[in-house]
């Protein structure tokens, strides 16, 4: 079970955190809008390599989804006070 859970804390918080960063550093880096989107969804490939290996490195299922999901939660957060309001 244990293995199960940081399979899919890789997987599934591995792409939650990739897509979070990846919006955030669209709106949050001061270089052109395009510009800003490569390099987020460039930085989005790495860290989701690292949230994979993170969730394998860690001791516990529980450290590793706390590890991927509070950076992931914190990106949420940081793109939705630059988002556009609607």
């Amino acid at each position: 079970m244990g293995v199960l859970s940081r399979t899919l804390a890789a997987i599934l918080g591995g792409y939650a955190l990739a897509a979070t960063s990846a919006a955030f550093l669209a709106l949050a880096l001061p270089m052109p809008r395009s510009q800003a989107v490569l390099t987020g969804m460039l930085v989005a490939i790495a860290l989701c390599a690292c949230a994979a290996l993170w969730a394998f490195a860690t001791r516990t299922a529980l450290r590793a989804w706390v590890g991927i999901l509070l950076p992931t939660a914190a990106f949420w957060a940081g793109a939705c006070l630059l988002g556009p309001a609607s």
